[in-house]
């Protein structure tokens, strides 16, 4: 798991490609901080480092992961954002990014505003419904808040720090990028939708018994609780501490 605070912009320094995938090498001052198996975030696709040697690390990439982000357009020597998976005693600094794209967008628009820079995106209508104004996104692996919403995609608005720690500063009109949903608002998705966890549903929790039927069983001081274990309430009706009596 990630958080989109990107530590360190890697560079390409080998790739080869075959009709399997692609194997990527990253030159990246974290090499010395990343160990044979580590998950690490590559333009904000989940990769599992092996070959780590002489200041890099080598990365698989699979048909499914080419075809779903914009790895399978890296050419050598381009740049890319790195993070470390995070770890338990980590702050939370961005959002959860698990490193699972769920397709890319396309710049569409590149203005100033002030300081900053506002980016809008255009993105596949499949994506949209998972986009809330000032929720989060994650655009090549870099958290950050939508800004704004459009017709065809969203805005984002980034600040010099990150124009300046990440390969979003260099981005042109027409790039394609790599979009993460917030993944919370997938689950929420999945329980309203599901026929198995839905309302109105067969599953477990729609069959749960209905708590007014119940309720003369659970509650200490009801009809069925014999008198000597009713509890005393802590402010009689008649008191002048009773919630809605005026003193």
């Amino acid at each position: 798991m990630f958080t989109g605070l990107i530590a360190d912009i890697g560079s390409v320094s080998e790739l080869q490609r075959d009709d399997a995938g692609a194997r990527l090498r990253i030159a990246t001052t974290l090499a010395d901080r990343i160990g044979e198996g580590d998950s690490i975030a590559v333009n904000g696709v989940c990769l599992t480092a092996s070959g780590v040697r002489d200041g890099s690390f080598g990365a698989d990439a699979i048909g499914e992961t080419l075809m779903r982000s914009s790895l399978g357009e890296l050419q050598t020597g381009a740049p890319v954002n790195l993070e470390l998976a995070l770890r338990a005693e980590d702050r939370l600094g961005g959002h959860v990014v698990q490193g699972h794209v769920d397709g890319t967008g396309t710049i569409t628009k590149i203005a100033d505003d002030g300081f900053a820079r506002t980016l809008e995106i255009e993105i596949d209508p499949r994506l949209e419904r998972y986009l809330v104004e000032k929720g989060s996104v994650a655009l090549d692996g870099v958290s950050l808040t939508v800004s704004a919403l459009h017709e065809r995609g969203f805005a984002v608005s980034l600040i010099p720090e990150t124009l300046r720690r990440t390969t979003l500063g260099g981005l042109v009109r027409g790039a394609r990028v790599n979009i993460e949903v917030d993944v919370l608002a997938k689950h929420v998705e999945r329980l309203l939708t599901s026929p198995h966890g839905g309302a109105g549903s067969s599953s477990s929790l729609a069959r749960m018994p209905n708590p007014e039927d119940t309720r003369s069983a659970r509650i200490p001081g009801s009809a069925s609780t014999p008198r000597s274990l009713r509890p005393s309430p802590a402010c009689p009706a008649d008191s002048s501490d009773a919630i809605g009596q005026s003193s």
